[in-house]
């Protein structure tokens, strides 16, 4: 399904260098980020974040999926929300999507997700600035549903 949203901001932690999808390099560091997000409670420093959704970015690519490509993990918050120190932000612009849901037991499901994204045609892909949602059906971590919304043309 294709739907068009309109930009928003988020707020949270950024990789601090380009990541890469070659020898796993991806998962390592983004695990890592998952990790320091985790214990760090910035969902806790953001009074003006808009749900307790977490959002999963893929940015700043320097081709396809095949190439190094930024990383972030944050909340949704308001576009005048106070950014407290050490918090990064990004905005995601308006883009036209594609939506697949990821589906069972986490993180397997994400990680399997993607590797069928990455085997399809990627004529219509953008590579813009996709991401993953973590809400509610994110919870049960053996039975659960992530959006992952992909930027297209």
């Amino acid at each position: 399904m294709e739907i068009k949203n309109t930009s928003f901001k988020l707020a949270g932690l950024k990789l601090g260098f380009k990541t890469t999808n070659e020898n796993n390099k991806a998962m390592e560091d983004c695990g890592a980020l998952w990790q320091h997000f985790g214990g760090s409670f910035i969902g806790n420093k953001l009074p003006q974040k808009l749900s307790n959704d977490v959002y999963a970015v893929y940015f700043d690519y320097e081709g396809d999926h095949t190439n190094p490509y930024a990383y972030f993990i944050g909340y949704r918050v308001t576009e005048d929300a106070e950014i407290p120190s050490g918090v990064d932000i990004i905005t995601i612009p308006s883009q036209h999507y594609e939506t697949v849901t990821a589906k069972g037991q986490m993180p397997n499901c994400v990680a399997d997700t993607w590797k069928e994204i990455w085997k399809k045609d990627d004529s219509d892909r953008a590579y813009g600035f996709d991401f993953e949602v973590y809400g509610a059906k994110a919870a049960d971590w053996n039975n659960a549903e992530i959006d992952i919304y992909l930027s297209v043309k």
